[in-house]
């Protein structure tokens, strides 16, 4: 898997329609949820964006890294998606493990927050995530809130 890490203008228009396309074809259409796929924070000026590329060069995982004050009051991480594709090799894990790693030096000081699906509840805690939520609707698919603390 290959690594890279931009901000939105430094992505590419194939990167940047790759990666919305992935998005789309996970969260919209294989999950059933239609939803503002579309919300502005893809292009605030601290956003990162984590793109991990196959052998072929196409975008099989990506995460959106966000400054603190985007979404949480934490710095956070949102958006991540693995390819059908990709799945079931330890993609997501080393998709995680890239974005904590990367979210730690953007913003070394900061706590890391997520709003993750409640099915993947166990794959965060793994990574050293803990639950700070109940579990609420978001678009009619359970969710809850997760932090990792710095340390």
């Amino acid at each position: 898997m290959q690594w890279s890490v931009l901000t939105f203008n430094e992505l590419s228009v194939d990167e940047l329609y790759e990666l919305l396309k992935l998005r789309v074809d996970i969260f919209v259409v294989e999950q059933n949820c239609p939803y503002p796929e579309l919300d502005e924070k893809d292009r605030h000026n601290e956003t990162r964006h984590l793109l991990g590329r196959n052998d072929a060069g196409e975008i099989v995982a990506y995460a959106r890294l966000l400054a603190p004050g985007v979404s949480y009051a934490d710095a956070s991480i949102g958006r991540v998606v693995v390819a059908e594709q990709a799945r079931g090799g330890g993609v997501a894990h080393s998709l995680m493990t890239q974005a904590i790693g990367l979210t730690k030096r953007c913003w070394p000081d900061q706590n890391i927050q997520l709003g993750g699906q409640e099915y993947l509840k166990a794959f965060y805690q793994k990574l050293g995530f803990e639950p700070v939520s109940e579990v609420y609707l978001e678009d009619g698919i359970p969710h809850l809130d997760m932090l990792y603390r710095r340390s």
